[in-house]
């Protein structure tokens, strides 16, 4: 079964953004199809580029951090196995207390990547929202579905919506071929837009096969069907697939008809998409060192064997996603192992110490802007940990006070006549007489 969106995405968050890249999108396959050269699968490929170039400040920045993690760990180590096994509230911030100390050290941020994380995700997803519903954004595709093309009387989409009883029938065609938009398409809208837009999601998610069933539904508009078959396979054609088309349904359908090369084409899309992710993940750092932590440990061993599922995953998927996201998640991969051979050079050339020295300087400048000296914040934390050890001495249960109590009386009954103590028991026997009284 095949998930499309209808029109474009309009979520709070990602709605936006698809939004941004859409429009960044629409102009890269403007620009191509200016100089002769539209097509999906190329803009999708060179979209892709961009915004991973785009993207690499952040990436340098996530990647600085990696190697500044690797040299500090011994240090954090040590720490977790000097604490280790111990829960009670002091050891806790003393650990705490030495832990920040180290990054303070090294002038880094125990957050570390999280911000880039942040940051590059909701772009990352708002882009597979692009690419998944082309039309929505790309003004050049959707134009082949509700413009006449040359030789046609009227567009695809009119010539559906001027066919009779073509709102049940296209209910019909949507669940025969499994194509699902969400929201779900309502082609019994009163509102003519969204109809025309439920229509292009549904056609431009359709495969070759599709298209035979649309032409079949709508006889009467045969001519304008192939026609308009014609023109989206053209910008949709990637070394003879269309990109709407899985890997699957190519194998399937060009292996009964003998075309071999269209086979070997299609199997080689989840095959590369498989090689470019193992070997994006081969030269991402990896953490060879045992922290002494069990749980530090666990999840390096759940990266690992995250490590090994991944690429598997993208194999496995790329069989039954269409070709345009298996060539997205090509690009990426290629892109991001290009990136970090790059930076793994560059990191092996520059010395680790003068950037560590950096950021401990740019880390004091930003402690004093901010009004706070320098050994202030331990000392801070050395104070909280022992008012946090006199007030546990402090508190006593209520049998330990009666017990104080009745220690005290029992020194004061052993006093020696004439002594301090003694005298301070003659007062308080005659305050207690006057009590009663």
């Amino acid at each position: 079964m095949s998930e499309m969106l209808l029109t474009a995405y309009d979520g709070a968050i990602l709605g936006p953004i698809a939004r941004l890249l859409g429009w960044m999108m629409n102009g890269i396959y403007y620009l191509m199809d200016l100089i002769g050269i539209g097509n999906v699968g190329l803009s999708i490929i060179l979209f892709t580029i961009i915004i991973y170039l785009l993207l690499f400040p952040l990436t340098y920045k996530q990647q600085k951090f990696s190697k500044l993690s690797q040299k500090m760990q011994p240090e954090l180590n040590a720490i977790n196995k000097k604490y280790q096994g111990k829960k009670d509230q002091a050891s806790m911030m003393a650990m705490q207390e030495e832990t920040q100390a180290v990054y303070e050290k090294y002038g880094v941020s125990m957050m570390g990547s999280c911000v880039q994380m942040l940051v590059q995700m909701p772009l990352l997803f708002a882009l597979y929202r692009v690419f998944m519903n082309v039309p929505a954004y790309v003004s050049g595709v959707k134009n082949l579905f509700i413009k006449p093309i040359e030789g046609n009387a009227t567009s695809l989409v009119d010539g559906i919506m001027a066919t009779s009883g073509y709102q049940q029938t296209m209910t019909d065609l949507a669940a025969e071929l499994k194509i699902v938009t969400s929201p779900m398409a309502d082609f019994m809208s009163s509102d003519t837009s969204a109809i025309a837009n439920s229509i292009v999601d549904v056609i431009y998610k359709m495969n070759s096969a599709g298209w035979d069933t649309l032409r079949e539904a709508f006889p009467s508009l045969s001519d304008v069907v192939s026609s308009t078959y014609e023109a989206v396979s053209h910008v949709n054609n990637f070394f003879g697939m269309n990109i709407s088309d899985t890997p699957w349904h190519i194998i399937t359908t060009n292996f009964q008809n003998h075309s071999y090369l269209l086979v070997i084409a299609a199997l080689l899309i989840p095959i590369i998409s498989y090689i470019t992710q193992v070997l994006n993940m081969k030269l991402m750092p990896q953490s060879t060192s045992s922290s002494g932590n069990e749980q530090s440990d666990a999840m390096a061993q759940q990266m690992k064997m995250m490590n090994k599922t991944m690429p598997l995953f993208s194999l496995v998927m790329c069989f039954t996603v269409p070709v345009g996201l298996g060539v997205y998640w090509i690009a990426g991969a290629v892109v991001r192992s290009v990136q970090q051979y790059l930076l793994n050079k560059h990191f092996e050339k520059i010395n680790l110490e003068d950037i560590i020295k950096k950021n401990q300087e740019k880390a004091k400048k930003k402690r004093e802007k901010m009004g706070i000296a320098q050994n202030q914040i331990s000392n801070a934390a050395r104070m909280n940990t022992r008012q946090m050890v006199d007030a546990d001495k402090k508190q006593m249960t209520s049998a330990e006070k009666e017990l104080e109590l009745e220690k005290a009386n029992a020194a004061r009954a052993k006093a020696k006549a004439g002594s301090m103590s003694a005298k301070a028991n003659m007062v308080r026997e005659f305050n207690e007489r006057n009590s009663r009284k």
